[in-house]
């Protein structure tokens, strides 16, 4: 009975008993068939990607069926749910196939968030629509149309109900914080980014679900949904890269490694290793670009997509002319590493 992956833990359910979150500490990826089978036999799971409600009598079992498989910090957990008031909730896929529940749904997310998976590597298809908004609050998520009344409930206690967001994705250091990481401001990074060891992410910066960086990264910018950012790259302050869910687009964009996004600059197109965006310059897949050769001289004009993945390639605008141009970049990028000591 293989299986993509499972995962036990808590969840948030509103007023009707509908799951509205879910929190899975320790996920696992592609379980022993042993794990799945005994795990099957406490759920009654047939097949498929199903989510169960677990009663607290059942935990003991659980634990016991994830020690037996050594997943030691999974039966941890489990052993310490028996005595939660918390609803809990197994979730087990059979497939990576689109999310067809909140669970599943935050079961994924988490998969990308704690470095399991890299964003592009599971199916996320249909998740923007699959969860709807909640009020992220210093009292866990509410669902919307019981805000107004917990709001008044915290008042008549003489307690104080802060809601810091109403979004679909609450920020991703309330279920994990990776290792080697610096975030300057949290609610700025979704659960679903895949933040790399040394990455820094500044004030301004940002990071969508479903996109990140592979490593040491200083990230001052926009990373959007569906982004990757190789290892030693740098996201300059103000900068933007265009994401697949605005506009429908489905051009997937990327940065490799050692590359620069200069400050207020933009990206449409996948650009390579070792490239350099000048700040200020916003170049789309569309753009048409004059190439030039080592002496300067114009050889050519193509369009931005032309050129996606291409390495060392400097892009920068003619103060005289307003043309953008494209030679070899000969400085490679050399990110500050005292900036980047992240522990």
């Amino acid at each position: 009975m293989a299986s993509f992956a499972l995962a036990f833990g808590t969840a948030t359910k509103n007023k009707d008993g509908k799951i509205i979150e879910a929190f899975f500490p320790t996920p696992v990826l592609n379980p022993s068939e042993s794990l799945v089978a005994a795990l099957a036999d406490i759920v009654s799971y047939q097949e498929g990607n199903e989510a169960f409600n677990v009663q607290a009598n059942q935990c003991e079992a659980i634990a016991s069926a994830l020690s037996a498989a050594d997943e030691q910090a999974a039966a941890a957990f489990a052993a310490k749910a028996a005595s939660s008031s918390q609803p809990l909730v197994l979730v087990i896929l059979a497939s990576d196939e689109k999310p067809s529940s909140v669970s599943e749904g935050f079961l994924k997310l988490q998969l990308i968030s704690q470095r399991l998976a890299k964003p592009h590597s599971i199916v996320l298809e249909g998740i923007f629509g699959l969860l709807h908004n909640i009020a992220w609050t210093n009292k866990g998520p509410i669902d919307l149309p019981e805000l107004a009344d917990r709001q008044i409930e915290a008042r008549l206690a003489g307690e104080s109900l802060t809601v810091d967001c109403v979004d679909k994705f609450p920020k991703m250091v309330d279920y994990v914080v990776p290792a080697g990481v610096r975030i300057a401001d949290t609610s700025r990074v979704r659960l679903g980014a895949h933040v790399g060891e040394g990455t820094t992410v500044m004030h301004e910066g940002f990071i969508n679900f479903n996109a990140g960086t592979e490593g040491v990264s200083m990230v001052e910018g926009r990373i959007s949904a569906g982004v990757m950012v190789g290892n030693g790259s740098d996201i300059g302050g103000g900068a933007s890269i265009m994401g697949t869910l605005s506009g429908g687009g489905q051009l997937v964009i990327s940065i490799g490694e050692n590359s620069l996004l200069g400050a207020n600059a933009g990206l449409g197109f996948p650009l390579g290793d070792r490239c350099t965006i000048e700040s200020g310059l916003y170049v789309t897949a569309g753009t048409k670009v004059t190439m030039l050769d080592s002496s300067g001289a114009e050889v050519e004009t193509v369009k931005a997509r032309d050129l996606a993945g291409k390495p060392d390639l400097l892009f920068r605008r003619n103060s005289v002319t307003g043309k953008i141009e494209c030679l070899t970049n000969k400085s490679a990028v050399e990110l500050n590493a005292e900036l980047h000591a992240n522990n």
